[in-house]
């Protein structure tokens, strides 16, 4: 069996946001991995600074009006969608007025962090997986790219592993270098646990704190296979993997598409 279907879960798409590594990475991956012949369907945040009229976005109405519940706080999920052209490619936006509208990617115009950067994850993650639902795509891989979707993997394992749409999906997680350079804090941690989805299930990684590389092992430990997206990851990120049998994709560089998806189907043929 192949994987055919992949779902991306990106972080940031060039030419939508300024140009950067992830940015080039987050089109640039499900661009080839089209080109060899899957079916893709790729979602990434709606920053502040993705102007909406230029990039000719536009609401979908049949996707939105749910709200997500994180710290007894109701926040509404808003899908809006755009055509990268040259590339082929539908992008689907999560957007949400408290966490996304006139904010960056992971610090203000002054580099501060913002101190809800774990809640917007888990906000993002929940928010992919549920317009998924809806939309009624299965796919067979879940390839997620960039620190903001280090929680998906574990509500796909948790959280959604009895929904049809995710029960027998294999997932795949980027590990990158040091994006975040703040504790997330334990604000995430209370607001992690959803459905399925408990404090018990981290408890190991997180325990004395919660910075980017426990979020990159938390990541790592609910995927079935690993891609070092740098050759500078944290060297205790792929041992973590190693130790508990996942397998892991070296740094590949320029040339990656045919490598990634010969380890998508290896994951799915396992």
């Amino acid at each position: 069996m192949k994987a055919q279907k992949i779902l991306f879960i990106t972080s940031e798409i060039d030419p939508f946001v300024p140009e950067s590594r992830n940015a080039i990475m987050g089109r640039s991956i499900p661009q080839y991995i089209q080109e060899l012949g899957h079916e893709i369907r790729t979602f990434t945040p709606k920053w502040g600074n993705i102007n909406e009229r230029r990039n000719q976005l536009h609401e979908v109405i049949r996707l939105s009006g749910m709200n997500l519940i994180i710290d007894e706080t109701d926040h509404p999920l808003i899908i809006k969608v755009a055509s990268l052209q040259s590339a082929h490619m539908q992008i689907y936006f999560i957007d949400n007025d408290d966490y996304f509208m006139k904010r960056l990617i992971n610090a203000d115009e002054n580099g501060n962090e913002y101190e809800d950067n774990g809640e917007r994850a888990i906000f993002y993650a929940r928010g992919v997986l549920e317009t998924v639902k809806k939309l009624r795509w299965v796919p067979d891989v879940i390839h997620c790219h960039g620190w903001i979707t280090a929680l998906a993997p574990l509500y796909i394992k948790k959280a959604y592993k009895d929904e049809p749409s995710f029960c027998e999906t294999k997932v795949v997680f980027s590990v990158s270098a040091t994006d975040l350079k703040n504790d997330l804090g334990k604000q995430t941690l209370r607001c992690i646990p959803f459905r399925g989805a408990v404090l018990n299930d981290i408890k190991d990684i997180c325990e004395n704190s919660f910075t980017h590389t426990e979020l990159m092992k938390i990541g790592t430990k609910f995927s079935d296979g690993i891609i070092l997206d740098s050759p500078d990851v944290d060297p205790s990120i792929p041992a973590f993997a190693k130790e508990r049998g996942i397998p892991v994709l070296d740094y590949q560089g320029e040339d990656f598409a045919k490598a990634y998806s010969d380890f998508y189907n290896s994951i799915v043929e396992d």
